[in-house]
């Protein structure tokens, strides 16, 4: 399958012809009733936070309501499972996150279609993540981290949550690098942050906003951004691809769906104002402020994204492996 690369620069300034829009969404108001939002995430992390404020953004953009419903577990399919099953009518949008796209090649069953179960609305934000390292570690870049570990096989470590975002990273990144590292599983939270800048772990893979106090510190050193291109934030610090790895790039991303057969009106009317959600000035700059970046696609450009990743991220778990309980 061919690469479908859709940069956030471009898909948030595309302009599509008002006269396709003001067709589909011009007598097709928003639900009046309150808008139920699953997270498929607990109360208080990343994924929570962002649709948390994306939502409160929303209701005040559309003078509705849209209400968060936070159904965590089985590495978010049950939040999934139970926003595919909802009545297509516009009262119910589900938030996703990379691991939606994992779910095909990790889990044996699904109780769902990711493709043919859902319309995609829009792809809203990217979070860029980074690789991070304990400052002991005698490598103070990717070139050299990737001598080190190939000097020294399966000695160095690298933390993961089995199964989650950082986890398919990392295998990505060592199989690019052509690197065998030690894989240390924990089961999320801040515990292995906290090891490695003990200096239990030698690295870690995770957001930029997440290791941001730390390496301003000097508790966590910054070897790499793993997306397309550099951030504001981070100016001097390099991407996987300008450290060697060509090509490379991978990015979180916050997006939302709604059940397969929502009018199309509705699921276009709530993609221009999640556009408009993630330029209005005090988002933009709180995502910038934490290393995201806003993007606002198209629900098109979303469903192309969706089966990109698909594909990606399927390749990747084949090829090393991975497998969840």
């Amino acid at each position: 399958m061919q690469r479908i690369r859709i940069k956030a620069s471009t898909i948030a300034t595309l302009v599509f012809p008002n006269i396709c829009l003001a067709q589909s969404t011009a007598d097709y108001p928003l639900p009046s009733k309150p808008v139920r939002v699953i997270v498929s995430a607990g109360t208080g992390g990343g994924a929570d936070i962002a649709a948390r404020m994306y939502a409160q953004k929303l209701s005040e953009i559309t003078k509705r309501s849209f209400v968060i419903d936070n159904r965590p577990g089985a590495g978010g399919t049950i939040g999934q499972a139970l926003g595919a099953q909802a009545a297509p009518d516009g009262y119910t949008l589900l938030t996703v996150a990379p691991a939606f796209t994992f779910a095909p090649s990790l889990y044996q069953n699904l109780p769902f279609n990711p493709v043919k179960d859902f319309a995609p609305v829009s792809l809203v934000s990217k979070t860029l993540f980074m690789l991070v390292a304990h400052p002991s570690l005698p490598a103070r870049s990717v070139r050299e981290l990737i001598a080190l570990a190939r000097s020294r096989p399966g000695a160095l470590n690298l933390s993961i949550t089995n199964g989650a975002t950082n986890h398919l990273f990392a295998a990505y990144f060592t199989s690019a690098a052509n690197i065998k590292v030690t894989f240390i599983p924990y089961k999320g939270g801040q515990q292995d942050i906290m090891d490695m800048m003990a200096g239990h772990i030698h690295m870690t893979m995770g957001a930029m906003f997440t290791f941001l106090p730390y390496i301003k510190s000097g508790k966590a050193r910054a070897l790499a951004i793993t997306a397309a291109e550099r951030s504001a934030t981070l100016p001097d610090l390099p991407t996987m691809a300008e450290s060697g790895l060509r090509g490379f790039e991978a990015s979180s991303w916050h997006g939302w769906l709604a059940p397969a057969g929502t009018p199309t009106a509705i699921v276009y009317r709530l993609s221009e104002d999640l556009a408009r959600v993630v330029r209005s000035p005090d988002i933009a700059k709180r995502l910038a402020d934490e290393g995201g970046v806003p993007v606002g696609s198209t629900p098109d450009q979303f469903r192309l994204l969706i089966a990109e990743e698909i594909a990606r991220w399927g390749k990747v778990v084949k090829d090393s492996g991975i497998r969840v309980e």
